[in-house]
């Protein structure tokens, strides 16, 4: 085992005398020694419990003969971070993640993981950490919350930033947004749409890194519960068969998350993390992969914010393995990969089924033929951009306007607060990638804004940023290279010309190539407005949004 490194022979008895000023027993030390990484915190909704979660994984941990090690992680909520400087910190943090997860792991010499994430950045970051150090590992989330309510629907979070976009339009009052802010978020996990922290969640399962319900059974729910004890039990099995992160997430199984991606109809971050998860298991992965995989498989959920449904919904109809099992129809995913209940894709979903057919549709039946996202390529995102193209309007699939320049999401902000975009403008934001930001901030303001107000079917938007998975619209965003490292971007003036078309993968600006390269040669890229602290060094040392923003070596 790789904590005999800590514990065994006469030379490890200073070592093994810390653990008994712990309190850990002999017959503890003579066990697998098993990290169970929590995010737990109180200032994440999807974190607030998942001190429930450890104690659970702990407890079938212990059960399958294995001695747990409690260890913390960091957590940023991206929601209580949006719309202002802390949101520069959210996907830097998944590195910061990723290192302590390495840090104490191999500090320590544990022998497995359990990682309990929920949110955003917390997921990726500590899968990028197991496939890294290529250790056996499970993850654990806590979990999605359930829909609110108000005005008599079944809410989520992202229908509090659109109200805002509606109150400042005068459309509702305070009253009514008061109604909305106390409705939408009616306690712990992670928010209840098809956004971020739950497509990867999704993913973690899809990808055969989770066991099967960890994407979508509810954070109250007492399966919940079972599930975290479930995988206690199974990282044991993992350690005690050497079934390590890399025997689970590779080429294959990485192609099989992106199907179901496409199928779901995730968040567009889910472009950013797969590419980094990828990265650190050494599979080659790039953003033609991802429109050559949505070609091909059609989009069968349609969640908030693409649709009025939630996770709570999805896990009725038989959650990922009944969206597995309907792929696996299709040959478009690869049952034979392995995961960490220690079968096969396809002898995990055997017998599973679509429940309702309102929340997952059939392949013969599907929202589209293609799937949720798709990649832009053209003359102002020469290295591509995303667009969650299950949540855009059938009109805004292809859109045409004049581009109203803003050099930050504030200045954005404020415009479109203060009604000065109309219909078929096309918004540009820059200086918001990974570099330029630094720390590439999501955009849920403005595009909740615009969607309040009523123009999401009206108005595109555009941004070397990137948007939250509860952003709708024609949100385009990632687009790479970024403004700060001289992309294209940064040479759109006030006015010019934005042809959009989502069908056929391209985004150009109207203007020949002598005007931009003429623009180009007056052009020099604002330097990143973080001088201090380690925001700093990571606009430094960042990747472009192209290659999930990855720190380059």
């Amino acid at each position: 085992m790789r904590s005999d490194n800590v514990k065994k022979g006469a030379e490890r008895a200073p070592n093994r005398s810390l653990f008994y000023a712990m309190g850990y027993t002999k017959e503890e030390l003579d066990r697998p020694l098993i990290g169970v990484v929590s995010a737990h915190s109180e200032i994440v909704p999807g974190h607030i419990h998942l001190d429930k979660i450890a104690e659970a994984v702990k407890a079938g941990v212990r059960m399958a003969g294995g001695t747990p090690v409690l260890i913390p992680s960091i957590g940023v909520c991206d929601g209580i971070a949006m719309g202002h400087i802390g949101m520069k910190y959210s996907l830097a943090s998944r590195e910061l993640i990723a290192d302590s997860v390495e840090t104490m792991t191999m500090a320590h010499q544990l022998d497995g993981l359990v990682l309990i994430p929920n949110c955003d950045k917390i997921v990726p970051g500590m899968v990028m950490a197991a496939v890294r150090m290529d250790i056996p590992a499970v993850v654990c989330s806590g979990g999605p919350m359930l829909a609110g309510k108000y005005d008599g629907q079944e809410v989520s979070l992202s229908k509090m930033f659109e109200a805002v976009g509606a109150y400042k339009a005068g459309i509702i009052d305070e009253e009514k947004l008061y109604e909305c802010e106390t409705g939408v978020c009616p306690g712990c996990g992670s928010c209840a749409g098809m956004y971020t922290a739950n497509s990867m969640n999704c993913l973690c399962e899809a990808v055969g890194i989770a066991l099967p319900g960890n994407g979508t059974i509810p954070a109250v729910s007492n399966k919940r519960t079972l599930l975290a004890k479930y995988a206690g039990m199974a990282i044991m099995r993992l350690v005690e068969e050497g079934i390590t992160a890399r025997d689970i997430i590779n080429e294959k199984s990485l192609k099989n998350a992106l199907a179901c991606d496409m199928a779901l109809g995730c968040s567009s971050n889910s472009v950013l993390h797969l590419l980094a998860i990828a990265n650190e298991a050494g599979v080659q992965l790039d953003l033609k992969i991802f429109n050559e995989i949505s070609e091909r498989t059609p989009n069968l959920c349609h969640l908030a914010p693409a649709g009025p449904t939630h996770m709570q919904d999805l896990d009725d109809a038989g959650g990922i393995p009944a969206v597995q099992a309907e792929l696996l129809k299709a040959n478009l995913i690869d049952g034979s990969a392995l995961t960490v209940t220690g079968k096969t894709v396809a002898e995990n979903v055997s017998g599973a089924c679509i429940k309702d057919t309102k929340n997952i549709r059939p392949l013969d039946n599907p929202y589209s033929k293609t799937g949720g996202l798709q990649i832009l390529w053209g003359n102002i995102a020469k290295n591509g951009c995303v667009v969650k193209r299950s949540a855009v309007a059938p009109e805004m699939l292809r859109h045409s306007g004049p581009a109203r320049v803003f050099d930050s999401e504030d200045e954005a902000i404020a415009a479109i607060y203060a009604g000065k975009i109309v219909d078929g403008d096309v918004v540009v934001i820059r200086y918001e990638g990974p570099m330029g930001g630094p720390g590439m901030r999501e955009m849920l303001n403005p595009t909740s804004a615009l969607a309040g107000m009523k123009l999401d079917k009206t108005v595109a938007l555009i941004t070397d940023g990137r948007f939250s998975g509860a952003s709708r619209g024609a949100s385009i965003g990632h687009v790479s290279p970024e403004a700060a490292a001289g992309g294209e971007i940064g040479l759109i003036n006030e006015g010019d010309i934005i042809d959009i078309d989502i069908p056929g993968a391209s985004i150009n600006v109207k203007v020949s190539d002598e005007v931009l390269e003429e623009r180009r040669r007056n052009y020099v890229p604002r330097e990143p407005n973080i001088k201090t602290g380690w925001l700093s060094r990571y606009s430094k040392l960042v990747s472009g949004a192209d290659k999930g923003a990855i720190m380059k070596n």
